[in-house]
């Protein structure tokens, strides 16, 4: 039988998604609850493998078990042996040819910016804090160059192991509210570090030290080493994936 979770975490704790032999990871903490829900050990597989320090509104996994639990069961017994940064939202039986990871069709991103002269101190481990004014309409313009497919390699960490850095980005948008700027993103798949960088470079732009147009020069210029620096992250939550209709999933994660 295989079953999906949606889970959400708060990433500050754990060096990533991926199970780790030398520290605290998401999939490490799920997989130890699991087996204790099921007695025997079980193996996860994640929409998408999370940073160190990165958040999660609703990570998508998937796993196999021949155990037989109610679906509450599951829900609610994985729940109550997670740490309490993390929590399962959903549980459900999927479809044996299902998989989180190739099955997911879209996947989003949000980072949030405190810009004020002042760190934040309540949303300080959900945030990434920017003393200097920067202008959210300059970085969403600039940020519209980076739509449709294309070669993101300016914006790969130097460690991604992904065969090649063609993505197709749908959406990206920057916007104010008050103190607060939101970079949001939606592409097919991202590479290790894309957002972070994408950011650390709209930030520069944001703050005046380089112009809308450099956002498109540095994408066609496929340099890695003419980008920004990487935004820290702490600003970036992982929102989920989104599957077609007929799997069946909660509406959350449905195209």
């Amino acid at each position: 039988m295989r079953i999906a979770f949606g889970i959400e975490y708060d990433g500050t704790d754990f060096l990533g998604w991926q199970r780790l032999s030398h520290g605290a990871t998401v999939q490490g903490a799920l997989e130890t609850a699991l087996k204790r829900v099921a007695d025997e050990p079980v193996e996860t597989t994640a929409a998408g493998r999370t940073d160190a320090g990165v958040h999660a509104r609703c990570q998508v996994v998937h796993f196999d078990t021949d155990v037989r639990r109610d679906m509450r069961g599951w829900l609610l017994g994985t729940c109550s042996n997670l740490p309490r940064s993390m929590a399962v939202t959903w549980a459900q039986p999927v479809a044996d040819d299902f998989h989180a990871r190739f099955s997911a069709r879209l996947r989003g991103y949000r980072y949030r910016i405190v810009n004020r002269l002042v760190r934040a101190a309540l949303d300080a481990r959900y945030v990434t804090w920017e003393r200097h004014p920067v202008d959210a309409q300059r970085m969403h313009d600039a940020a519209q160059a980076l739509l449709g497919e294309n070669d993101f390699s300016a914006f790969r960490a130097v460690s991604c192991q992904a065969a090649h850095a063609r993505r197709f980005m749908k959406k990206i948008s920057v916007t104010r509210i008050g103190e607060e700027v939101f970079v949001d993103v939606e592409a097919n798949a991202f590479l290790h570090h894309m957002v972070r960088n994408i950011v650390g470079s709209l930030l520069l732009i944001g703050r005046g030290e380089q112009p809308v147009e450099w956002m498109g020069e540095l994408l066609a210029g496929r340099d890695r080493e003419r980008a920004g620096p990487t935004a820290p992250a702490t600003g970036l939550t992982f929102l989920g994936p989104k599957y077609e209709a007929h799997w069946g999933l909660p509406e959350q994660v449905t195209l």
